[in-house]
């Protein structure tokens, strides 16, 4: 016998439904957000547990961002949940939106929709079970912090080559140097005027470069002939203009390094905390895959046995394609859901365009999908490779094993 609690989660209320295998709502509850409610809520299960009897509980969430987060990893690791054969279900809303519209005629409401998760439990086959550990977690909390830090920086630094435009446009066009450099963003964030920079002594501009560069410019006059030129070449601005964008232009090189030194501070936590996961040196053993791919990747899976197999995985990422089938016609042109992890997404495929430029077989695996065919070739091909590393990484974190190349990767049915 088992017992179902579908679990409605706001970020101040828990409103639970307490089912049997028959579908037959036993109780209701609504206790508060918070320790003592969750501590009550518990309370309550094992009591409906024990009156059934049941031998197993199946708790199910919806993932609602953090809120559901305490609640889900509370049941989780209660121990009289656990003596009690407890599964948490963090469940993907839009499967009980799918799910709710099988009861079209019923009203939306918080208790309804305890009912709703609580039957979705009860029908099974759910393949995403229990809440990650929390040593991933800690770790997919500072992984997604990047990320977000990473596209706040490419925001910022086109902000900055908008404004850029306005002082001196003709920069990006003469300047082969990363205007991004230290020298570089040193020179702009000094407020000199295009004038000072035209009027300017080669040997003095190219020794300011230098000093600023800490000597890395392999031709130092010839970038600051380039400046020059370009500073020759641009626009000239009223004053009240110029001053205007050199407080904005200073203003986005103080967030820009800001952004990178915070960047720097977490990548110095994402490595001192890989090296107590295991599987962090099966992922950096492939070619391509660094310090943030692997992080990132093993932050969204966690433990890889919460899948069956790579398919699953694949699909947790949102990389599966659906097919179109009717009698003998299957269309080979199919759109790739558009649910699923998109974080896990994102490093999978950032990792695949990194590992087709340094290992042989995934470099002809990409080349052979580009040339398939005539549209869409790059993103394609690399969605495809990304699709191939994920049995990669499966192979690799359910064996243990590092990745060589000329040796055949163990699969999981191996």
């Amino acid at each position: 016998m088992k017992l179902f609690v579908g679990i409605d989660v706001s970020s101040e209320q828990l409103e639970a439904c307490f089912m049997n295998m028959e579908g037959d709502s036993l109780d209701t509850l609504l206790v508060k957000n918070n320790l003592a409610g969750a501590q009550y809520l518990r309370d309550r299960i094992l009591s409906h547990a024990d009156k059934l009897p049941a031998t197993e509980i199946h708790v199910g969430l919806e993932a609602t961002s953090v809120y559901s987060w305490h609640p889900a990893m509370y049941l989780h690791e209660d121990e009289a949940l656990k003596a009690r054969k407890t599964k948490v279900f963090t469940i993907n809303p839009k499967l009980i939106n799918k799910f709710r519209e099988a009861y079209a005629d019923l009203d939306k409401t918080d208790r309804l929709d305890a009912w709703i998760i609580a039957d979705r439990l009860r029908f099974g086959r759910l393949t995403t079970t229990i809440v990650m550990q929390e040593r991933y977690l800690a770790l997919q909390r500072i992984t997604r912090m990047r990320f977000h830090l990473v596209h706040n920086l490419t925001r910022e630094k086109q902000y900055f080559l908008q404004n850029l435009f306005y002082k001196c446009n003709a920069f990006r066009s003469e300047v082969d140097s990363s205007v991004f450099g230290h020298a570089i963003m040193e020179l702009l964030s000094e407020k000199y005027s295009l004038d000072e920079i035209a009027s300017m002594e080669i040997a003095a501009l190219a020794d300011y470069l230098q000093e600023k560069g800490k000597n890395r410019f392999p031709d130092p006059e010839g970038v600051a002939a380039c400046i020059q030129k370009a500073a020759r070449a641009s626009y000239r601005l009223s004053k009240v203009m110029e001053d205007s964008i050199d407080l904005v232009l200073g203003t986005s090189i103080q967030s820009i390094r800001s952004i990178q030194a915070q960047l720097k501070e977490l990548d110095k936590a994402i490595e001192k905390m890989l090296d107590g996961l295991p599987g962090a040196k099966c992922l950096r053993s492939i070619p391509g895959i660094d310090l943030v791919y692997a992080a990132g990747i093993l932050s969204e899976i966690g433990d890889i046995e919460r899948f069956d197999d790579q398919a699953a995985v694949a699909k947790y990422a949102g990389l599966v394609w659906r097919k179109h089938q009717s009698g003998p016609f299957e269309a080979e042109e199919t759109k790739r859901i558009r649910s699923g992890n998109r974080f896990l997404r994102y490093y999978l495929v950032e990792a695949a365009n990194s590992v087709k430029n340094r290992d042989s077989e995934f470099g002809a695996f990409y080349r052979k999908k580009f040339k398939e065919v005539p549209k869409h070739q790059h993103k394609r091909a690399l969605v495809l490779t990304a699709r191939k590393l994920v049995r990669l990484v499966d192979a690799l974190l359910r064996n243990d094993q590092l990745y060589t190349p000329k040796r055949k990767v163990m699969t999981a049915k191996d």
